[in-house]
């Protein structure tokens, strides 16, 4: 997510189904978009095992602490199921499940909710945080945090917060897989690993927001602004799709078997999805 704004009016079924960009073999198509009003969703999980899409709801301000923010529940075929599953939160944003606890990055905390009950069980103040952004764990349930606007990685073990690196330069999208954490730079693709960095791709076009791994090693990238990259395991990169000044493109859910995106349009109050082609 950006601090930006952009008119909440301007999709139409006409973009949606004009908005398909191709670059060589990969291209995305799409099939269909959320028809009841969410308010400014930041951040969709694809949950396999319940069949469902958790959508993360600002609704009102990224920054302000005013408890209009919650959760929402999709169906697959992007009906509501449950509008108001959470609510009470902040500006939630990045989402991550570890067995049944969904783990929220939330301004300045990362709210933990038991996705049985849906009830907030753990709200973990980070000293020093402003912007939480994303959030990811790993195998053995450690929790990483992306601060966007400190430039600053925390990671949470047993709950207790801890810097884990600085200096990641307008940190945003984030991912762990096989051991290694893979984080959005701004406009640079890192992998890291025992806090050293290499930089698998650079020079995009904008800092990036969603980041979500195909299977093959290659990453789907969201970015606010309204575009979306594929970056291959070599770096390669390929634009997918852009609508900037259209809409936004934030926090992308990703089906890795059936290669369909879910992505949130923030000021449009929507989610679309499209199929992924490679």
């Amino acid at each position: 997510m950006r601090s930006l704004f952009l008119s909440a009016a301007l999709l139409s079924s006409s973009l949606l189904g004009s908005s398909m960009q191709s670059h060589g073999q990969a291209k995305l198509a799409p099939l269909w978009e959320s028809k009841e009003q969410l308010p400014v969703p930041e951040s969709v999980l694809y949950v396999p095992e319940r069949n469902e899409l958790f959508v993360s709801l600002i609704d009102g301000d990224g920054s302000a602490a005013d408890g209009k923010g919650g959760v929402a529940i999709l169906n697959m075929d992007g009906s509501l199921k449950n509008a108001t599953w959470v609510e009470g939160l902040n500006a939630p944003k990045g989402m991550a499940l570890y067995k049944d606890q969904l783990y929220v990055a939330d301004i300045n905390e990362v709210v933990v909710i038991d996705i049985i009950t849906g009830n907030v069980i753990n709200q973990i103040k980070i000293e020093g945080a402003v912007f939480l952004n994303d959030v990811t764990v790993d195998a053995s349930g450690k929790v990483f945090v992306s601060d966007t606007r400190e430039g600053k990685i925390y990671m949470l073990q047993n709950n207790r917060p801890s810097l884990y690196m600085s200096d990641v330069p307008s940190v945003n999208g984030l991912k762990v897989i096989n051991g290694s954490l893979y984080a959005m730079a701004g406009p640079e693709l890192w992998k890291i690993d025992n806090k050293k960095k290499t930089v698998i791709a650079k020079g995009l076009k904008l800092g990036g927001d969603g980041l979500e791994p195909v299977g093959d090693g290659s990453f789907l990238v969201t970015f606010w602004g309204g575009l979306i990259y594929h970056i291959s395991a070599n770096g390669e990169v390929k634009e997918l799709l852009d609508v900037q000044g259209k809409m936004n493109t934030a926090d992308l859910g990703y089906n890795a078997k059936e290669k369909i995106l879910y992505v949130p349009t923030f000021l449009n109050n929507s989610v679309i999805a499209y199929q992924l082609s490679l």
